[in-house]
């Protein structure tokens, strides 16, 4: 709701976004960034902020992220303090932070802005087979560049130059000529 649009509806389930508050609207949506926000306290806190959730859910969140077996190595375990915006933490562990966070909020909507742009392919791998379970029956909108992250979505949209100038699937898109296929058309698979 910071932002209203310009011109046309925006609907969740049907219903304009004016009709649902704002506050309803944003306990049902996760949003991870390819720059997460973080807090100069414990793995804990940066986690829950705030909320209250036992100990197993914390460690599922974390097993889903790939970040388990990191977490299990610190020392402190949960009570780690990461630093100011997470600086002891490399970029791919702040980045699974975040979406073991998205994960405990258990939103209806997920939208993940190059949320896994820092990782290695092979844990990149990894969290996209744990992430596809948990994200059955939620609305995922992902936004990246990687193809790994792009070939899985049911709908592709391209965008150039803020104009959406392509739309379909993968095996799709692929066969169209156009900047889909420039950037991934080497990629033949049609998975």
């Amino acid at each position: 709701g910071v932002y209203q649009p310009d011109s046309g509806i925006i609907r969740f389930n049907g219903e304009p976004c004016q009709d649902i508050s704002f506050d309803i609207i944003r306990d049902q949506i996760a949003v991870v960034l390819q720059q997460p926000i973080l807090f100069n306290d414990s793995l804990r806190h940066n986690l829950t902020l705030g909320a209250q959730y036992d100990d197993l859910k914390l460690w599922h969140a974390l097993e889903v992220a790939q970040l388990r077996d990191v977490i299990n190595q610190l020392n402190d375990g949960l009570d780690t303090q990461i630093g100011r915006s997470g600086i002891r933490l490399s970029g791919g562990q702040r980045q699974r932070l975040a979406i073991a966070r998205m994960i405990l909020s258990d939103p209806k909507f997920v939208i993940l802005d190059e949320a896994t742009s820092a990782l290695d392919t092979a844990t990149e791998a990894a969290l996209h087979k744990a992430l596809t379970e948990f994200l059955k029956g939620r609305t995922t909108l992902i936004v990246a560049h990687r193809l790994s992250a792009v070939k899985q979505a049911d709908l592709i949209y391209v965008l150039e130059d803020g104009q959406v100038t392509q739309a379909g699937t993968h095996g799709e898109l692929v066969e169209q000529q156009g900047l889909y296929q420039t950037l991934y058309g080497s990629v033949q698979s049609h998975s």
